[in-house]
């Protein structure tokens, strides 16, 4: 069996790409570790007693009943220590962070060098937000997916190709609007979001939208409505209406309708995406 020392640089990158798309978050250690070990001198740093092993029983003369002896019992473990940054801690920092950007250069800056959120360390690359800085209509999808991540860019492959029919059939281009998703790093293995890994990039996508100050919202797909509606309804109950959401005391027009990829996998979506879209193209007319 090959080991990391034997490959070449390229080879290895190559090989934690493939582990990071198939959804691999842990990789096990090229040596044993004694865990077992590690506790107990984790116990013993705080002061608790070892376990203790069951004595063995004594040697008495065959005619003499045994007694019976009571080992004390062990305490309980100690719990583990937290190495995570706590939630409520890389929520502050986030909103730090975004809150001190001046601009979308700055926040892409500030955001490359957070830390704050475990989806940096699988993904290959911060997909940030693309197009017109001061848009009339921003696009926001839920995440970065395989092509987006391998591209460093929102909406590659094939649906980046059908949002590109969507906006062509209602006048607009990716020219003029400006396009982003809600979490700019993919999850292992195009996965959902936590509740934690979202409420982290909250502050950045808020951000996102103060900065670029648009006037209407198209929001793509079930997540990106969930997050931005703060609704718990699917999106077949949202999509289709025109509903308000404040960002930073600034009140929002939004729009929601199925995702590219809903379309791609079922193509029978379609005729409600294009009502949508309809009712979208009508309302920014109005």
């Amino acid at each position: 069996m090959n080991t990391a020392s034997d490959l070449h640089p390229e080879q290895l990158r190559a090989l934690l790409h493939f582990y990071a798309d198939a959804g691999v978050d842990w990789l096990l250690e090229e040596e044993a570790v004694d865990r077992i070990a590690e506790f107990e001198a984790m116990r013993a740093a705080r002061g608790m007693p070892a376990r203790q092993e069951a004595a063995p029983e004594p040697q008495r003369p065959t005619r003499q009943a045994p007694q019976r002896q009571e080992q004390p019992r062990p305490a309980a473990p100690a719990p583990m220590p937290n190495v995570a940054i706590p939630d409520g801690q890389a929520v502050a920092e986030a909103e730090f962070a975004a809150s001190s950007a001046r601009s979308l250069e700055e926040l892409r800056t500030a955001m490359e060098a957070f830390n704050g959120c475990n989806l940096k360390t699988s993904a290959r690359c911060l997909v940030f937000a693309e197009g017109n800085a001061k848009p009339a209509v921003m696009v926001i999808g839920a995440m970065p997916n395989a092509e987006d991540d391998r591209d460093g860019q929102p909406f590659s492959g094939r649906q980046g190709a059908m949002l590109d029919r969507m906006l062509a059939g209602i006048g607009l281009t990716r020219a003029e609007i400006l396009l982003t998703n809600i979490v700019p790093w993919r999850p292992p293995g195009n996965r959902p979001p936590s509740q934690r890994e979202a409420d982290i990039c909250r502050p950045f996508i808020e951000r996102q939208i103060e900065l670029a100050e648009p006037n209407h919202l198209l929001v793509l797909g079930n997540f990106a409505a969930r997050f931005l509606f703060r609704s718990n309804d699917t999106i077949h109950q949202l999509r289709g209406e025109w509903r308000e959401i404040e960002v930073s005391g600034s009140t929002i027009p939004a729009f929601a309708t199925l995702h590219p990829q809903d379309l791609v996998t079922a193509p029978i979506s379609k005729r409600l995406a294009w009502l949508d879209l309809l009712a979208f193209r009508a309302g920014l007319q109005a």
